[in-house]
């Protein structure tokens, strides 16, 4: 048995629980190069317990529907950013903790153009574009250790429909 989960379009607001959406809004923080490009400057609060932030590449698999929501994960020890290299959108999953585990589900669909940080410990599916491949850069926390911790979903969710 499942449960449906419906999907969101990502915005700041309803997303700022969980982590920073990464876009372009409003005007340029500063103009640099002679003028020629906008800066928005720091978008996003990367935050590691120790260790040292690094960028990885990932290259994922497509996704489609129904997507089914079987596991999240969590990283107690530091922040995750994933910015799309390609213009695939991709589903972000998150909930709340409840007593260390996954509480009130919530799904995001992104716009090309849009990016995420997870907040430090903030439960989340695993990198799921949307109906094509993508490539991503990741930020995150290199470090020793252990930095993931999985929950398997007693009761599976299923995203049957996502917004245009």
């Amino acid at each position: 048995m499942s449960q449906l989960l419906d999907v969101s379009p990502l915005n700041s607001k309803d997303f700022a629980l969980f982590g920073d959406v990464i876009e372009i809004s409003g005007a340029p923080d500063k103009i640099i190069n002679a003028g020629m490009c906008g800066r928005y400057h720091d978008r996003a609060s990367l935050d590691f317990s120790d260790g040292h932030a690094g960028i990885s590449l990932f290259d994922a698999k497509a996704r489609h529907l129904p997507y089914v929501v079987d596991l999240l994960e969590r990283h107690p020890a530091g922040s995750q950013a994933f910015i799309p290299m390609t213009q695939t959108r991709f589903l972000v999953i998150v909930a709340e903790d409840k007593d260390g585990a996954p509480s009130n589900i919530r799904a995001f669909l992104t716009q090309p153009g849009q990016a995420v940080n997870l907040h430090r410990g903030v439960w989340h599916g695993v990198l799921a574009p949307f109906e094509a491949p993508g490539l991503y850069a990741v930020i995150d926390r290199i470090g020793a250790g252990a930095n993931l911790e999985e929950h398997w979903l007693a009761t599976p969710y299923v995203i049957e429909t996502v917004p245009d």
